[in-house]
């Protein structure tokens, strides 16, 4: 089965780049369009999508509050993917905080817009460009400490953390510490359910806005 794709860009141009890119490949269908978060909700509901790529700046309901709608309002919600033009965006920063679970620039080469899809539905997180990373450690705060240390991680967790938080897969965690790439995802369950996260995504936040990993 392919990769669903719903596109919600409010450039029409953007979105016809993104889907010829897309319906380019065999294990990849665009299965439809918006132009507003506003519309997200039921075409989500409609299309039953497996991604959901969202640009983070639009006019009528941003990517942060679409994303927010989508994870409040449906079941089983789809991944959704942050595009933008900016990689410096604090918009972006608040999406990814909202839920969602990758971050793409529109200006990025075909090869890597495909690949995010990818990587995204299989639920691995994309990695955070400098500048998000940056953000997150400038939130920082002791609410987002005290989850950490009262998660009480085990040693091996907090690699597995680590190395999540520099955007490595299961299969590049494995590689590192040299173990199955199985007990990886059983040490990323464990973590997410330890910090009380939905995804990778908010453990990788959480790991930055604690201090327990800082910015490149």
């Amino acid at each position: 089965m392919p990769v669903t794709v719903l596109l919600v860009d409010d450039e029409p141009l953007v979105r016809a780049g993104l889907r010829a890119v897309l319906d380019a490949q065999p294990d990849i269908e665009v299965v439809g369009e918006a132009a507003d978060g506003a519309s997200v909700v039921p075409l989500v509901r409609q299309l039953r999508p497996d991604v959901v790529a969202m640009d983070v700046r639009m006019p009528l309901l941003d990517g942060i509050e679409a994303t927010r709608a989508v994870l409040r309002s449906v079941d089983s919600p789809p991944k959704i993917l942050v595009v933008t033009t900016f990689e410096n965006d604090e918009y972006v920063y608040q999406a990814l905080r909202a839920g969602a679970d990758g971050f793409l620039l529109k200006r990025a080469r075909p090869s890597e817009i495909v690949h995010a899809v990818r990587l995204v539905a299989e639920g691995e997180t994309l990695l955070f460009p400098a500048a998000v990373r940056t953000l997150a450690a400038e939130y920082g705060n002791r609410q987002a400490r005290t989850v950490l240390e009262r998660a009480a991680l085990t040693d091996r967790e907090e690699a597995v953390l680590r190395l999540m938080s520099k955007g490595l897969t299961n299969i590049e965690i494995a590689r590192e510490l040299i173990v199955g790439t199985e007990t990886v995802k059983s040490h990323v369950s464990a973590i997410l359910a330890k910090l009380g996260a939905r995804d990778r995504t908010q453990a990788v936040i959480a790991a930055y806005e604690s201090g327990f990993v800082a910015p490149a």
